[in-house]
């Protein structure tokens, strides 16, 4: 894990991001422990609560479950919600744009189509 301490993200997003990267890449695995709180605010120089707050965001998306007294585990069936998630994003942010571009640009679905496979 890395941070940038001048981006205009805040911290504690950065550390949301970063573990679910690695959950996503499957760095760590369904059922594995991340690291702790007190290791990454100790290893990086953040404040533990702003640790803690982007590893909440995880546990309410389900993607990290605690263990009261063990520690805090990647949850069952997270790597296929983050497929999921992601999927979405990918829809919204580049396939929605792809096709309104094409049609300002009179591709049609089967010019598009093409396009894509040929991309592919």
């Amino acid at each position: 894990m890395h941070f940038n301490f001048n981006s205009t993200e805040p911290i504690y997003l950065q550390v949301a991001s970063q573990i679910e990267e690695a959950i996503f890449t499957r760095n760590y695995a369904e059922e594995e422990q991340i690291p702790s709180t007190t290791e990454i605010s100790r290893d990086f120089h953040i404040n533990p609560a702003t640790v803690l707050k982007g590893i909440n965001l995880l546990v309410s998306d389900g993607l990290v479950e605690k263990k009261r007294g063990i520690g805090m585990f990647v949850a069952q069936g997270a790597y296929e919600k983050l497929v999921k998630k992601r999927r979405e994003l990918f829809y919204q942010d580049k396939v929605v744009q792809v096709v309104a571009e094409a049609k300002r640009l009179q591709i049609s679905e089967e010019e598009l189509l093409d396009l894509i496979k040929r991309g592919f």
